[in-house]
C-alpha cells in the first residue's frame, strides 16, 4: 500500500505543525521565566494546555462528529494555532502565557481529532500498523529535530525571531492542510 494525496498532505501540514510546536520545546520554561514566570507557573501554564486541551478534545470531538465539514473545521483549528502562536510576541507576564496556553490548547483540540479521523477514514484499512506507526513516528522525528534548531536560534539570535519562524511554519501547515479542501472525494458521503 502507498499513501494517497490526502494522506501525504496531511502528513506534511502535521509535520510542519510539530517543527514550528517543536520549535519551542523545553525552551517554554526558559521562555515562560523570561516573561516573570516561576516554576509553579510554568507547570501551571502547561498543565493548564493539557487539561483544556483534554476536556476539549472530547466536546469537540462529539461536537464534530456528524458535521459535514470537518476539513474546514481542521483548516480552522490550524489557522487558530498560527495566529495563536504568533501571539507569543505579545506576551508580557505569565497571566497572559496563560490565556496563550488556553488559546493553543483551543486550537489542538479542534483540528487533531478530525486530523487522526481523516487519516484513518483514507487508510485501506483502519488497522494498518505501518500507516500509523508513520502518522505517530513522524511527529517525534520532526520534533526531535525541531528541538535542537529551536534551541540555536533562541541561543543566537532571540526568542522573538523563534516565534516569527515558528508562525511562519504554522502557516505553512495550514495552507497545506486547506489544499485537501480541494481534493475531491472518493464518495459523496466520504468525511
Amino acid at each position: 500500500m502507498r499513501l494517497n494525496v490526502t494522506q501525504r498532505l496531511l502528513l506534511l501540514a502535521s509535520a510542519c505543525w510539530f517543527f514550528g510546536e517543536g520549535l519551542l520545546g523545553p525552551l517554554f520554561a526558559v521562555y515562560a521565566e523570561k516573561v516573570g514566570g516561576d516554576l509553579l507557573d510554568i507547570t501551571s501554564a502547561w498543565a493548564l494546555f493539557l487539561i483544556t486541551s483534554g476536556i476539549l478534545y472530547i466536546v469537540f470531538g462529539k461536537l464534530f462528529r456528524n458535521s459535514t465539514r470537518k476539513k474546514e473545521i481542521m483548516v480552522v483549528g490550524y489557522a487558530l494555532n498560527t495566529v495563536f502562536t504568533f501571539c507569543y510576541l505579545l506576551v508580557e507576564n505569565s497571566h497572559q502565557l496563560m490565556l496563550l496556553q488556553i488559546g493553543l490548547a483551543i486550537a489542538e483540540a479542534i483540528s487533531s481529532p478530525l486530523w487522526d479521523a481523516l487519516f484513518a477514514k483514507e487508510m485501506e484499512q483502519t488497522d494498518d500498523v505501518f500507516f500509523w506507526s508513520i502518522a505517530g513516528g513522524h511527529s517525534h522525528l520532526v520534533s526531535g529535530i525541531a528541538i535542537a534548531v529551536g534551541g540555536a536560534i533562541a541561543y543566537y539570535v532571540s526568542f522573538n525571531a523563534l516565534f516569527v519562524i515558528m508562525g511562519s511554519i504554522q502557516a505553512i501547515a495550514t495552507v497545506i492542510q486547506w489544499r485537501l479542501l480541494y481534493i475531491q472525494p472518493k464518495t459523496p458521503s466520504e468525511f
